[in-house]
C-alpha cells in the first residue's frame, strides 16, 4: 500500500492523464476506464489494503465530483425547453420512480423473500438514479436537447420521491415524529433557497465583481452550500447540487468563459477522482464469498435495468421522439451511485439491510455505471451525427468583426469581446477597439464583412431581456438570417427573453423565423414603424436589458439616413444599458436561404437609391 501523500497524488494525476488516452485507443467510454482503474488500485489487488488507500482526501474530492456532475447537469439544461417539455418530464419522473419501485417491491418480497418494509426501501433505491453519464452528453454538445431536458426534469422528481420514502421508513423504524408535511416543508425551504435566494445573491455578486477567480469561487461556495443544506434538511446532497445548478442556469451560459472554467476543473479533477473512488469501493473477493450476494446482485441489476428501460420506452412513445433519443434517456437514467449509496447505507445502519445487500449494491453500481456509459456513448454519438447533418448553422460567415466602443481600461475590452463571441458562437471573430463612434463610422464604410459594435455596461450573464430593434425592409436584406441567428443564439445561451420592436412586415417574417423546427425562439413583438421612435424605447427599458439594433450600411435596401444619428441616441438615451449594433455582411454571394426568404427578389441599386430618397422626404414631411 502506498502511504506517501505526494506519491498518491502523483499516481492519481498520472491515471487521470493516461486513462482517457488508453480508452480512446480501445474505443471505451472514459467513465468505464476510470471505474475499472479504481477497481484495480482498490482492495481487489494482491497488496494488503489495496494499492491506494481510500483516504479522507479522496473521499472529499469524490463527493465534490458527485455533486459537481449534478450541478453541471442542472446548470446546462435548457430551461425554456424544460418548460415546454414539463409534462413529459413529469411523466418520465413518475415512470422512472413508480416502475422501479413497484417492480422492486415485488422482486424483493417474492424472489429474495425480504419483509415488506425492506422491500419498500429496496424499491426506493431502484427509483433513484444519478446522472453519472452526463459528461458524455456534455462532450457531444447535447446538453440542451429534448431527451436531456426530459431526463433532467424527471431526475428531480425521482430523487425527491426516493428520499421521501427513505425518510418515512427511517422515521418509522426509529419511531420518530417527523410527518410527511414536515418533510414537504423541508423540500419547499430547499427550493426557495436554491431557486430564489441563491440566484439573487449570485446576480448581485457578478454585477459587482467581474473577476474570473472570484466568479468561479462564488459558484463553488454556492454549490457546496446547497449540497450541505440539503443534507442537513434530511435529503441527499445531490438534490441540493442539482437545484443549485438549475438556480444558476441563466447566469452560466454554456459557451461563457465561466462555464468553461467550471467544466474544465470538474472534468479534470473532481469527476475522475469520484469515478476512481466508486471503483475502489468494489472488492472482487465479494464474488467468492458466497452465492447469496451474487443472487441478490443479479436480481437488483435485472430489476433496475428492466424497470428503467420500461420507463424510457413509455416516455419515448408518449412524446414521439426517436428511438435513439429514447436510448439516450435510458442511458442517462439507469446509472446509479449517490442516491443508491445514501439509501443502502442508511438502511444498513438502521438494521433493515444485511451486509449481503450492501455488497450486492456495490456490484450493481459498478455494472450499471458501466452499461450506462456504453449506452449513453452510443446514443449521444449517433444523435450528434444526425443533428450535425440535419441542423446547419443559420448561415456560414467567413469572418465577424467585433468592435468595442469607449473601453476605459486597456485590454479589458478584448475580454468583453471574447466573452460575447463565445456566448453568441461567432465563427472566426476579429476584435477591434475604438475610442470613439466616429472611428466606428469610418470602419463601417471600409469593412464589408458582418460587424458587431458592442458597449459593455454589465456582465452578459446577468441580463434578463434583449430588446431587438428591426428597421423597415431589414427582413428583405440578403444577410438578415445571419443577424437573426446571432440574436437567437445569444438569447438561448443567456436564457433571456426577446422583445422585437419592428414594423408589421418585419414582424411576420420574424414570427415565422422564431418557429423554425429545432431553432425555436420565444419572443414578444412591439409595433415600431419608424427609426425616429427609437428614443421612446428608453422609457420601457430596464436595468437588466440589453439593446440590440439591426442597422445597415449605405446603398442597401434597409438603409435609413436616420442611422447616422444612432450614436447620439445611444449616448443620450441609453447611458446605463449594454448595447449591440449589428451591421450585416454587405457582399452578396450564393447563399442557401430558407424558403420564406428565397421568395424575396433581389433589389436593384436604382431602386435602393429611389427608396432612400423617398424615405428621406417622407420623414422630412412628417
Amino acid at each position: 500500500m502506498i502511504t506517501d501523500p505526494l506519491l498518491i497524488t502523483l499516481l492519481l494525476l498520472a491515471l487521470i492523464l493516461t486513462v482517457p488516452m488508453i480508452c480512446r485507443k480501445l474505443h471505451l467510454p472514459t467513465i468505464v476506464g476510470f471505474l475499472l482503474v479504481g477497481l484495480v488500485v482498490g482492495p481487489s489487488v494482491p497488496f494488503e489494503g489495496g494499492l491506494i488507500p481510500r483516504t479522507a482526501t479522496i473521499d472529499i474530492l469524490g463527493k465534490l465530483g458527485m455533486i459537481y456532475i449534478m450541478f453541471q447537469s442542472g446548470s446546462e439544461i435548457d430551461i425554456s425547453e424544460l418548460k415546454r417539455q414539463r409534462l413529459s418530464a413529469f411523466s418520465f419522473g413518475l415512470y422512472t420512480f413508480l416502475f422501479p419501485f413497484v417492480l422492486g417491491v415485488i422482486t424483493s418480497h417474492y424472489i429474495l423473500h425480504f419483509s415488506w418494509l425492506t422491500s419498500a426501501l429496496m424499491g426506493a433505491m431502484y427509483g433513484s438514479h444519478t446522472l453519472m453519464t452526463y459528461p458524455i452528453v456534455s462532450r457531444y454538445g447535447l446538453q440542451r436537447s429534448t431527451p436531456v431536458s426530459i431526463t433532467a426534469g424527471g431526475t428531480l422528481f425521482a430523487i425527491s420521491a426516493s428520499l421521501f420514502v427513505l425518510a418515512y421508513i427511517h422515521d418509522t423504524v426509529l419511531a420518530l415524529d417527523d410527518s410527511l408535511g414536515l418533510l414537504l416543508s423541508k423540500l419547499i425551504l430547499l427550493l426557495v433557497i436554491t431557486l430564489l435566494a441563491i440566484p439573487r445573491i449570485a446576480r448581485w455578486f457578478l454585477r459587482r465583481y467581474e473577476d474570473p477567480t472570484l466568479d468561479y469561487m462564488l459558484c463553488m461556495v454556492l454549490l457546496v452550500l446547497s449540497a450541505w443544506l440539503a443534507r442537513e434538511l434530511g435529503m441527499d446532497a445531490i438534490l441540493g447540487a442539482f437545484l443549485c445548478g438549475v438556480g444558476l442556469n441563466k447566469l452560466l451560459p454554456n459557451h461563457s468563459m465561466l462555464m468553461h472554467r467550471i467544466t474544465f476543473v470538474g472534468n479534470t479533477i473532481f469527476v475522475p477522482v469520484f469515478l476512481i473512488g466508486v471503483g475502489m469501493m468494489m472488492d472482487i473477493h465479494v464474488f467468492f464469498s458466497g452465492w447469496t450476494t451474487l443472487l441478490i446482485a443479479a436480481v437488483m441489476i435485472g430489476t433496475k435495468l428492466g424497470s428503467k428501460f420500461l420507463a424510457a420506452w413509455c416516455v419515448q412513445k408518449q412524446t414521439h421522439i426517436s428511438l435513439l433519443e429514447g436510448e439516450l434517456i435510458f442511458g442517462l437514467s439507469h446509472a446509479t451511485s449517490a442516491g443508491t449509496l445514501a439509501i443502502v447505507t442508511i438502511g444498513y445502519e438502521i438494521g433493515i439491510f444485511s451486509p449481503e445487500v450492501l455488497n450486492a449494491s456495490v456490484i450493481m453500481i459498478l455494472v450499471l455505471c458501466t452499461s450506462a456509459a456504453f449506452v449513453t456513448e452510443h446514443a449521444a454519438k449517433q444523435i450528434a451525427l444526425h443533428e450535425e447533418a440535419r441542423m446547419a448553422i443559420d448561415k456560414d460567415v467567413n469572418e465577424w468583426v467585433v468592435a468595442a466602443v469607449q473601453t476605459s481600461q486597456e485590454g479589458l475590452g478584448e475580454n468583453y469581446l471574447t466573452e460575447l463571441s463565445a456566448t453568441a458562437q461567432l465563427p472566426n471573430p476579429r476584435f477591434v477597439q475604438y475610442p470613439h463612434w466616429s472611428d466606428v463610422t469610418n470602419a463601417i464604410e471600409h469593412i464589408s464583412t458582418s460587424l458587431v459594435v458592442y458597449a459593455n455596461r454589465q456582465p452578459l450573464n446577468t441580463l434578463k431581456r434583449l430588446l431587438v430593434v428591426v428597421p423597415r425592409y431589414a427582413e428583405k436584406e440578403q444577410d438578415f438570417l445571419t443577424c437573426f441567428g446571432l440574436v437567437r443564439r445569444l438569447a438561448n445561451e443567456l436564457g433571456t427573453k426577446v422583445l422585437f420592436y419592428a414594423p408589421n412586415d418585419a414582424q411576420k417574417t420574424l414570427h415565422r423565423m422564431c418557429l423554425r423546427q429545432g431553432k425555436v425562439l420565444e419572443a414578444g413583438f412591439v409595433q415600431m414603424e419608424e427609426w425616429s421612435d427609437l428614443p421612446q424605447i428608453a422609457k420601457d427599458i430596464r436595468k437588466d436589458d440589453m439593446l440590440v439594433l439591426l442597422s445597415s450600411r449605405r446603398s442597401t435596401l434597409a438603409y435609413n439616413p436616420l442611422f447616422e444619428h444612432t450614436p447620439t441616441i445611444l449616448r443620450d438615451s441609453f447611458t446605463h444599458n449594454s448595447y449591440l449594433v449589428v451591421y450585416p455582411e454587405q457582399q452578396i454571394g450564393d447563399i442557401d436561404l430558407d424558403a420564406f426568404l428565397t421568395e424575396v427578389p433581389h433589389s436593384t441599386r436604382s431602386w435602393r437609391v429611389v427608396s432612400s430618397v423617398l424615405n428621406f422626404f417622407r420623414r422630412l414631411v412628417k
